[in-house]
């Protein structure tokens, strides 16, 4: 999280998710912002084997998925906190992203898994169903459950108990 969108800051953020994920053969889709049309940019996509792909001026479909999740973003822990502090802020986005959303966050979309837990079950798992679906992922029966909010989870022992 920064005060600034210059390219060195989209550099960072994409050697820091190819590290932390050792994806190869992805897709990264961006706007037409000149952090993403930049040249450095481009040369390092190329570096890591990474795909370039903008969505069309004024399409508000080709982001969908991302917009998504900044309205879960926004609705799910910033319009319920107030921070004083931009340091304050990105300590409870990191907290979001990396303890809550990416590691139990539960998506209707994605079989009732969290997106870790769905990376995961696809890497070991890329077999199609007959009808050419993914299954990697999919819960089944009683572990089909509707998503949790983390503001449930809060006073919860961390036993699980």
């Amino acid at each position: 999280m920064s005060n600034h969108l210059y390219t060195e800051l989209m550099l960072r953020a994409l050697d820091m998710a190819l590290a932390q994920r050792r994806a190869r053969g992805v897709i990264l889709h961006s706007d037409q912002g000149c952090q993403y049309t930049s040249i450095a940019f481009g040369r390092r996509c190329r570096e890591a084997g990474v795909q370039p792909s903008m969505g069309t001026a004024g399409d508000c479909y080709d982001n969908a998925m991302c917009e998504s999740f900044f309205g879960t973003l926004e609705s799910e822990l910033l319009m319920r906190e107030r921070f004083d502090k931009h340091e304050q802020a990105r300590g409870r986005v990191f907290w979001f992203l990396e303890g809550w959303y990416d590691l139990r966050r539960l998506h209707s979309s994605i079989g009732y898994c969290s997106p870790l837990e769905f990376e995961d079950e696809h890497m070991k798992n890329e077999t199609l169903s007959p009808r050419g679906l993914s299954t990697a992922g999919r819960r089944r029966g009683r572990d089909r459950r509707p998503a949790a909010r983390p503001w449930t989870t809060r006073d919860l022992p961390l036993n699980g108990g």
